[in-house]
Order: C-alpha cells, then sequence, then structure tokens
C-alpha cells in the first residue's frame, strides 16, 4: 500500500513539473505583453474622449491637422484653410499641441 502511495505521489509531482514551466510562461506573458497593451488602450481611450475643439491632432495615416468639429465617432480635421477632412474618431493617435510649428 505505501509503494502505491509513493507512486502516486510521483506521478503528482512529475504533472506539477509539467505544467509550472507553462503557467509560468502565461504568467510573463501577462505582466510583459497583455497587461502594457490593455494600459495603452486605456490611456487612448482617454485621450480620445477627452478631445476638444481646437486640439491639434495626427491620424494614423500621418495626417495633422486642427480639430474643427466632433459629432459623436466622427471628426472633422482642419488640414489646411478652408480644407476639412472627415475621419473617424479611431484614425486619431496623439496629441500634437506640443509639436513645433513650421513658419
Amino acid at each position: 500500500m505505501s509503494t502505491l502511495l509513493f507512486i502516486i505521489a510521483q506521478q503528482q509531482q512529475s504533472m506539477l513539473g509539467m505544467f509550472l514551466p507553462l503557467v509560468l510562461i502565461i504568467v510573463v506573458f501577462y505582466f510583459f505583453m497583455i497587461r502594457p497593451q490593455m494600459k495603452r488602450q486605456k490611456e487612448t481611450q482617454k485621450f480620445r474622449d477627452a478631445l476638444q475643439r481646437g486640439d491639434k491632432v495626427v491620424t494614423s495615416g500621418g495626417i495633422y491637422g486642427r480639430i474643427d468639429e466632433i459629432k459623436d465617432q466622427i471628426i472633422f480635421l482642419e488640414v489646411a484653410p478652408s480644407v476639412k477632412l472627415k475621419v473617424d474618431k479611431s484614425v486619431l493617435l496623439k496629441d500634437m499641441s506640443d509639436a513645433p510649428v513650421a513658419k
């Protein structure tokens, strides 16, 4: 009976040894890849929710402009005097209000 318990205990230890590296890999992926990505998504959403008329922004396509009008998920960007583009709010990447202005 004691040998049977010994064999069962060894099998449980070997199963733990097999799954421990897998669990460690999942934990490392979470802390180094998934969690930072979720944090970036929250910051981006917070940025998009705080947009106001007159903010300077850049789109994912590289277009720089100033927000002229906001309607739900649609933004009207003024990219040149009297030139406005209608873009989706999800394409705005970052605030460029601190970027230097060429003269």
